[in-house]
């Protein structure tokens, strides 16, 4: 689903990303970790098109993302770690018009408030104003609209940095339910603990390179912290 092969970025001679191969299916919830200028926003960045590779290829759904940026754009939503919104409309009318923008002016109120439902937020926060939104309120808007374009990829970029323990929880079961449901996800994140509970595998980045790679139900929190720290030592 989502793929890259010898992935490189460089800026002005220095290599933020250096021949990455990676793989995601769907199904699976694979945690990118590492220090900061580690690679780990640079890969979502290029899977994203918002900047181009220097070489190497990155594919959603066997489609190249720099060559069809329209096309590919269809199966992935992106949740970055603050999610942006309008502050002056309803978690409804948000949803509403991020849902037509992906093409889908067909939905009825009725529709785009069970996808707000199944994104865990309050029914009564539905009518207000995005402006009144904790962090964790806006990031379920976020996945009500991935859960309406009907994203088979979702990308995300820290997401549950400054979230509270139950908001963070939350979001975790949320991506279970998205997992569940066949989608791939490809998340960056500095959360070891959080990456162990909600991830299907982990890859551990330094210096724009993929040291490690584990599948987080042969790991224990304890193993995944040595390793990591390990890998982060010079």
């Amino acid at each position: 689903m989502l793929e890259a092969r010898s992935l490189t970025k460089t800026y002005n001679g220095f290599t933020a990303l250096d021949s990455l191969d990676l793989s995601v299916q769907a199904g699976e919830i694979f945690c990118l970790l590492g220090a900061n200028g580690a690679g780990k926003t640079t890969t979502i960045n290029l899977f994203l098109n918002f900047i181009a590779p220097t070489s190497g290829s990155v594919t959603i759904r066997g489609v190249d993302v720099v060559a069809n940026p329209l096309e590919t754009k269809k199966y992935v939503a992106y949740i970055p770690e603050t999610v942006i919104l309008y502050k002056n409309l309803s978690g409804l009318e948000n949803l509403s018009y991020f849902a037509a923008l992906a093409g889908h002016e067909e939905y009825s109120p009725t529709e785009l408030r069970e996808f707000l439902r199944q994104s865990g937020l309050p029914e009564e926060a539905a009518e207000r104003r995005v402006g009144t939104y904790s962090k964790g309120m806006r990031q379920k808007v976020g996945i009500a609209i991935a859960l309406a374009k009907h994203a088979e990829s979702l990308l995300l970029d820290e997401p549950t940095s400054g979230l509270d323990p139950k908001a963070s929880n939350e979001f975790a079961n949320l991506l279970r339910t998205l997992r569940d449901r066949g989608v791939a996800v490809l998340m960056a994140t500095h959360d070891l603990f959080h990456a162990k509970e909600t991830g299907t595998r982990v890859g551990i980045m330094k210096r724009g390179r993929m040291v490690a790679s584990l599948e987080t139900d042969e790991v224990g929190h304890a193993d995944l912290e040595r390793i990591y720290l390990e890998h982060m030592h010079d």
